[in-house]
């Protein structure tokens, strides 16, 4: 298996394991009041919107973050003026946690993705329990039924879903499905090798009342820049802000702010 073959797999272990813990969770999420889709109304502004990363650790890059305050990483973001933040929850590669999320979401004004690799409803209703306000659902561990499925379940509860695709394929599996938000990975998940035109090629397969994410590969002002050249809404920016010493600097040169 390659490197998401394995992540949905093991996704699919710690699902199980909770459905025995807490078998009830669906009732427990509806209870809830409605989400108010806090996550695309952020990515609708007219300027490029920056959804910060809160990360450990990947498959592709290891430990990067050996001191990893999160909740004051978040804080920073906000405080440095990010449009959302997507807190990473897979435990085994990216060493995430349901807590980071949970905490952030509680402590901190601005929407959250659930940054996962989703494979059961039972993750949304989670994702919604956490405190997100949107979670992640990949074309390529998911079929189209099930993206449209987990989107209608997203709505019911007032989360946003973020469907990410890496190719043509996914992106027409997406909108098809009913995308309102479509990320486009510019990091390929099966070998983790990364071509920031990727997003450039996939552009013009968006209709422009989609909101466009271009993920991953934005390291400096320019790569911010070009997102901007080629329409996107806005960018998830994770490794370049976690290995910066100044966060709030590092965002700001992204923005191209003083």
């Amino acid at each position: 298996m390659n490197i998401l073959d394995q992540l949905a797999e093991h996704a699919r272990e710690r699902v199980a394991l909770a459905k025995r813990k807490r078998p009830d969770i669906c009732r427990e999420a509806f209870a809830l009041p409605k989400g108010d889709f806090a996550f695309e109304r952020a990515l609708s502004g007219p300027e490029l919107a920056f959804i910060c990363e809160c990360k450990k650790a990947s498959p592709s890059k290891g430990l990067i973050a050996p001191e990893f305050p999160y909740l004051q990483i978040a804080r920073d973001y906000e405080a440095a003026g990010a449009d959302a933040i997507s807190v990473l929850t897979e435990p085994k590669w990216f060493l995430g946690s349901d807590e980071y999320l949970r905490d952030i979401a509680a402590n901190v004004s601005l929407p959250c993705l659930r940054k996962d690799f989703t494979v059961d409803e039972y993750m949304l209703y989670e994702a919604k329990l956490l405190g997100a306000s949107a979670a992640l659902l990949i074309c390529a561990i998911l079929d189209e039924k099930q993206v449209k499925d987990y989107i209608q379940i997203c709505d019911g509860l007032g989360l946003s879903a973020l469907v990410e695709a890496h190719d043509e394929g996914e992106v027409e599996a997406a909108l098809k499905a009913g995308a309102r938000i479509v990320g486009v990975n510019n990091r390929n998940l099966k070998d983790f090798t990364v071509d920031t035109g990727n997003s450039r090629r996939l552009r013009a397969l968006i209709p422009k009342d989609v909101l466009f994410v271009s993920e991953s590969g934005v390291k400096d002002a320019g790569d911010a820049q070009a997102a901007r050249d080629m329409g996107a809404d806005a960018v998830l920016v994770g490794e370049a802000l976690m290995r910066a010493a100044g966060k709030a600097a590092k965002l700001a040169e992204l923005r191209g702010t003083p």
